[in-house]
């Protein structure tokens, strides 16, 4: 199982805060699981320039994922 956990923007398109799919893919990356994310909640992410952390530290799309793994989806955010 994976545990995925949206923030901000990314919350607001798909309609909730968390979700927990199956792992059920041998070298599955972030963007794969993206893919999953998009397919089950009808919210188009893949433009929006996503940011993504898997166990708590930031990761490239190409990232893959581990059966149990925690996947955070975020925009980009920027200060002043």
């Amino acid at each position: 199982m994976i545990q995925v956990k949206f923030f901000a923007s990314v919350r607001e398109c798909v309609g909730i805060d968390s979700i927990t799919l199956p792992f059920s893919k041998v070298h599955m990356q972030v963007i794969d699981l993206l893919q999953v994310v998009e397919r089950h909640t009808g919210c188009s992410l893949q433009s929006a320039h996503l940011l993504a952390a898997v166990n708590l530290e930031h990761v490239s799309m190409s990232t893959e994922l581990q059966d149990n793994d925690e996947v955070a989806f975020f925009p980009p955010v920027t200060g002043g």
